[in-house]
């Protein structure tokens, strides 16, 4: 059975299981029937695609149509393709934005380049919604452009994934400096949200110094900490198979995955960080469901 059919034929199960639950208590005279339509036309937190289906179905879930949205790392507009336009009020800016960047033929977007996303020009608690996704890889933050990644024949790559320019600020290096660019980049999409907004990040993790680094466990542990509610995750994996152009040693799983992680400007009591205090028992900061919101 392929993978899709498979998450079908659980989905399918889970709600025949349901329905003959509901079926039985009703029956039995119990008071209590619930509510709601049987449906396997779910949003599930992984799949394999491409980042147009999975962030339509996101903005789907997360965000109502009618909405204001600034996507603050515009690029080329690859996640807005499979979105109709006029749903939402869409901000599109860059930090250089590429002529013909926002031009689809349903809806072309205006791109206004030049604006950095950790220095926005909104007002405070003013947007219903922020779109994140920076270079994610420590290769595309170099002081010298030839030291980035994405040269040669995957010059297209650094072209997607980048504006292909050297880094000449002063700060973080390597990996630390693509942590400190999500960080203070949601330090200022916290400024700019309503309460109860929503930020949506694209993230993926990476080896670094042939070290491990779990790009999106740093960054959900530094969006709570500046008030931020981890409120949902997804996981995409590429439909082409990767592979590397010179290998002697393979140390770690080749990436294939990335990630889209759901904000929500909402002080919670609950911490995904786990403390563990002298008797070696596991603690977390989070309080029972019912008295998990701070208002």
């Amino acid at each position: 059975m392929d993978e899709p059919d498979l998450f079908e034929h659980l989905a399918k199960d889970a709600v025949d299981d349901v329905l003959e639950n509901v079926q039985t208590k009703a029956e039995n005279g119990s008071k209590r029937v619930a509510g709601g339509n049987p449906s396997t036309d779910l949003v599930f937190s992984a799949q394999i695609g491409d980042n147009a289906d999975l962030f339509a179905r996101i903005l789907h879930l997360h965000v109502p149509t009618g909405t204001t949205i600034a996507d603050v790392t515009f690029g080329q507009g690859t996640f807005w393709k499979n979105v109709r336009g006029g749903d939402y009020n869409l901000l599109a800016s860059d930090i250089d934005a590429k002529s013909g960047h926002g031009i689809f033929p349903s809806h072309p977007i205006e791109v206004k380049t030049g604006i950095d996303c950790r220095n926005l020009p909104y007002d405070n608690d003013t947007l219903d919604a922020v779109v994140l996704d920076p270079p994610y890889m420590e290769g595309l933050y170099r002081a010298v452009t030839s030291h980035l990644a994405g040269s040669g024949t995957h010059a297209g790559f650094r072209h997607a994934y980048s504006n292909g320019k050297p880094t000449d600020e002063e700060g973080p290096k390597w990996h630390e400096a693509v942590v400190d660019m999500y960080i203070k980049a949601g330090r200022e999409a916290y400024r700019v949200l309503k309460r109860d907004g929503i930020l949506i990040v694209k993230c993926q993790d990476e080896v670094s110094a042939n070290k491990q680094r779990l790009t999106h466990v740093e960054i959900i542990t530094a969006y709570e900490s500046l008030g931020f509610y981890s409120k949902d995750l997804f996981v995409l994996m590429r439909m082409n198979r990767a592979g590397v152009s010179r290998l002697k040693k393979q140390e770690h799983a080749r990436k294939n995955h990335s990630y889209f992680l759901v904000f929500q400007k909402r002080r919670v009591k609950i911490s995904s960080i786990v403390a563990l205090p002298p008797t070696g028992r596991a603690e977390t900061n989070s309080l029972p469901p019912q008295a998990d919101r701070e208002e």
